[in-house]
């Protein structure tokens, strides 16, 4: 199987430019996916330039490799069937924090593509406004620290 992955707030958290903390187990269920499984990983990040290399740089330090980077994968070369490339990556899966109910934690990813069945999660019920909606505590609380930090760099100036 095809998987794409996204890197911020999806690998680690979403501290763009920056590159956050590891969200927990991200790596190693991908390299297990890698290994054990032979899925074909893609790399699917709105990061480029030194951004990009930054994150690669980050995963290679911790034996994670990609066998695409924001970009198709095609084992023996682009099929002459297809004349021209979509935009739209070709992956039979996408794991991305900006999914319809967020991304569940990577134990739960593990689980069901080991189980196959990947496309069975059920997003939670939202009766709050996006914004409240917690995706974790902890998270949500260093990305309101991050927003006040920004806000008072502004006025200072």
């Amino acid at each position: 199987m095809r998987i794409a992955v996204d890197f911020d707030g999806t690998i680690v958290e979403d501290r763009f430019p920056e590159i956050g903390e590891e969200r927990p187990f991200a790596v190693d269920v991908l390299k297990k996916f890698r290994e054990e499984e032979h899925h074909v990983l893609i790399l699917w990040t709105v990061r480029d330039g030194a951004y990009l290399e930054d994150a690669l740089r980050w995963c290679e330090e911790r034996g994670l490799v990609f066998d695409a980077v924001n970009t198709h994968y095609w084992e023996e070369g682009l099929p002459d069937s297809i004349p021209s490339l979509s935009h739209k990556v070709n992956a039979h899966l996408f794991i991305d924090d900006r999914n319809l109910g967020g991304v569940p934690d990577w134990t739960t990813i593990y689980l069901q593509v080991k189980s196959g069945n990947a496309f069975s999660y059920v997003a939670p019920v939202q009766d709050k406004p996006y914004d409240t909606y917690p995706k974790n505590i902890f998270i949500r609380f260093g990305e309101w620290i991050e927003k006040i930090k920004k806000e008072v760099a502004v006025r200072k100036r």
